[in-house]
């Protein structure tokens, strides 16, 4: 039986002729794109294995395609603002959006519109899920990053409010990316940030495991598949390698450039937007601002392929490329609801059919000004009721 085939999935900012572009990994050559729509940062989303969600860079929707259709939307899920972040949970059930500073989660089966947090204060950069889809991680210009229970949001009491597990604080400057590694809750998180470090989490404490101070702000980060190491993208477009495994274990820790130079992968001319990892561990994918995806060889720090694009690379990433991905005449097996703008048990009568209930409630940050008249900031979530038969 043949490996499963890794594929690139990237986009760029240069317009809507192929939004996103395929590749095979280790051989190089080129698969069907798809077309339509001009996907933003961190807008680009795998859903269940069957779509494909792109985040229509400065618009107030997200695109929708069948896998195997790439020459055709499907359709377009309407928010109340421009998308700035998009991600979907594993095991395709749901589907987190960054509008502004509030985060907007929809249940795929039905197309419900189950939450709306706003937790944040500033709009949101960054959304990632655990690999078991318990848990979701959220990063933001405010400095901060969230960790919620996914369960404790959807069956929250009425009287309750939704309150993330963790409130991650140790950033100075905004959340530039995040990821998660294997292990469900207990895995561990890394986020990045402009204010030149890159932090090691584990989401079940909450516990800062690891601090990396760099010469420049960074922009992107990732973990491969056994946490050996964390690859952290710079504004200057230098990649660093971090080793997770070093000896004396140091919570805090400063990456000496000169000394280090053996784990610097350089090429880049701009920003690195954004970085993956083969699943064997050997290859690391990337994108950058200066308008090229690199493959590299990760242990001699060799780029082995560049491609180039028309415009900054918004996203790229590796994934085992999905049977309908590759099969012209496959199709969802089960066909995606329209999505609702509304929350759920909000909507008008005649679209109504269930009960719901919405709670709302102001929590003041401590970095604004006592003298505000009303909360920067509000919790807004439904908690869905059961419909009866």
């Amino acid at each position: 039986m043949a490996a499963p085939m890794e594929v690139a999935l990237v986009s760029d900012a240069a317009g809507p002729l192929c939004n996103c572009s395929v590749w095979e990994l280790h051989s190089g050559s080129a698969l069907p794109g798809y077309r339509g729509g001009n996907t933003g940062p961190r807008g680009l989303a795998l859903l269940g294995g069957e779509h494909l969600l792109g985040a229509q860079l400065g618009k107030s929707y997200i695109n929708v395609w069948e896998l195997q259709r790439k020459d055709q939307l499907q359709q377009k899920i309407i928010c109340p603002g421009p998308v700035t972040c998009l991600t979907a949970s594993p095991n395709g059930l749901y589907i987190l959006a960054g509008v502004a500073e509030s985060i907007y989660l929809w249940e795929v089966s039905n197309g419900n519109l189950l939450a709306i947090l706003n937790r944040h204060y500033q709009d949101l950069t960054c959304l990632c899920f655990t690999d078991d889809s318990s848990h979701f991680l959220s990063g933001a210009k405010d400095c901060l990053a969230l960790v919620w229970n996914l369960y404790s949001v959807l069956q929250a009491e009425p009287s309750q409010i939704p309150d993330p597990r963790h409130v991650w604080s140790r950033h100075s400057l905004p959340i530039t990316d995040m990821c998660c590694g294997f292990g469900g809750p207990l895995a561990r998180a890394a986020t990045a940030s402009l204010d030149q470090t890159a932090k090691l989490w584990e989401v079940s404490s909450g516990e800062l495991l690891l601090s990396v101070l760099f010469d420049v702000g960074i922009m992107a980060v990732t973990l491969d598949l056994s946490e050996y190491h964390m690859f952290c993208g710079g504004m200057d477009g230098s990649i660093f390698q971090v080793d997770l495994c070093a000896w004396p274990v140091q919570r805090d820790r400063t990456f000496q450039t000169e000394r280090e130079n053996g784990k610097i992968f350089k090429g880049h001319r701009n920003q690195v937007t954004c970085l993956s990892v083969s699943t064997d561990g050997s290859l690391l994918l990337s994108g950058s601002h200066d308008e090229t995806v690199r493959l590299w060889d990760i242990q001699s720090k060799q780029c082995l392929k560049t491609m180039n694009h028309k415009g900054p690379v918004t996203n790229a990433f590796i994934v085992l490329a999905p049977a309908n991905m590759l099969n012209p005449d496959g199709k969802p097996s089960v066909p995606l609801p329209k999505f609702s703008k509304h929350l759920y048990g909000t909507e008008s009568t005649d679209e109504q059919g269930s009960e719901g209930v919405t709670l709302r409630l102001g929590l003041h940050h401590p970095g604004w000004c006592s003298h505000l008249s009303s909360p920067p900031g509000a919790v807004v979530w439904a908690l869905s009721a059961v419909r009866r038969c």
